[in-house]
């Protein structure tokens, strides 16, 4: 018990979390279940010696299992840019035609090469969260703090100079062990308000955590209701397959908040990936069945991040 102890301690780890008691609440409206999309934004942000890279990418894309070039990768390169070409205009429209609202996780550099996208789903009324600057690995042995520190900096000024707002939330995604608290504290030295980050996989709701002194809000993401498991093994080989495993989740959820425990669902798209006709297809299949459904809280991180702020607020 005292080995484990320590260890728990060294790491910082909460194994535990709510446990068999989650807490007791409703979501606004008596909804069920509190329904996240996210729609990643990063074409352009990704590995390629045009961003000064010594290699190009090859994750996430319709060729899995290539090896990194030391040259530009064309065909790379212009896999990603069908996302931002056309795959971000598809997905908006699917959601803007169902009155649904999404959170877009924007790259800083893929905002800077194409503001105008990002542009038009704020003024959509979707939210615009922060991916970082870059599409890379901050867990990377090589990453700095000060380069940490400067691409937070970087991709506050990249938003804010497309939406008129610096972005409210956060997300690194390959994160360091010290990522969250250089947002934070880069956040409290510029002087703005930072609602939550999302770099967590490990719970069905929201929960705080202390940052130095202070309290702040995490709101769980999902690797598995994930379009990016098209890309990765093992994973969807049909976008049926995505359907039922989206349908599948929601329902489970829906069932725990009818039997009066609600939780939080999120489902991540990106743009290359779920923006493709054929995988679009079954998302519209579930955002129909979504829509057909009755006290669905369909809101943007930011919603949940102040309803659990004003619910639960630190103590």
């Amino acid at each position: 018990m005292q080995k484990f102890t320590e260890l728990k301690d060294v790491n910082d780890r909460d194994l535990v979390g709510y446990g068999a008691n989650p807490p007791k609440f409703s979501w606004p409206n008596g909804a069920k279940i509190a329904l996240s999309f996210v729609v990643n934004y990063e074409e352009g942000g990704e590995n390629t010696p045009v961003n000064g890279d010594s290699s190009s990418e090859v994750f996430l894309n319709e060729t899995p299992g290539g090896q990194p070039r030391p040259a530009r990768d064309m065909n790379m390169e212009t896999q990603y840019e069908y996302g931002s070409r056309s795959g971000v205009h598809r997905l908006q429209s699917m959601f803007d035609n169902l009155g649904f609202h999404f959170t877009c996780f924007a790259v800083g550099r893929a905002v800077e090469f194409n503001p105008s996208a990002v542009a038009a789903m704020d003024r959509a009324g979707h939210e615009v969260c922060s991916h970082n600057y870059r599409w890379i690995d901050y867990g990377n042995p090589k990453m700095t703090t000060d380069v940490e520190v400067q691409h937070c900096r970087k991709t506050v000024e990249a938003i804010k100079g497309a939406t008129g707002r610096p972005p409210r939330g956060w997300y690194t995604g390959r994160i360091g062990k010290n990522s969250r608290e250089v947002v934070v504290q880069q956040y409290r030295q510029m002087g703005l308000e930072l609602l939550y980050d999302s770099d967590a996989y490990n719970d069905d709701l929201p929960y705080w955590v202390k940052v130095g002194a202070k309290e702040h809000l995490v709101i769980p993401y999902t690797l598995d209701q994930n379009d990016m498991k098209f890309c990765v093994p093992p994973g969807f080989s049909s976008p049926d397959g995505f359907f039922t495993y989206l349908k599948d989740a929601f329902d489970v959820l829906y069932a725990e908040g009818e039997q009066g425990t609600p939780k939080m669902m999120s489902i991540g798209l990106h743009c290359r990936i779920a923006g493709k006709p054929g995988r679009a297809a079954a998302l519209k299949r579930f955002l129909d069945y979504v829509k057909s459904k009755d006290h669905v809280w369909v809101a943007t991180r930011e919603e949940i991040a102040k309803f659990w702020r004003k619910e639960f607020p630190v103590q």
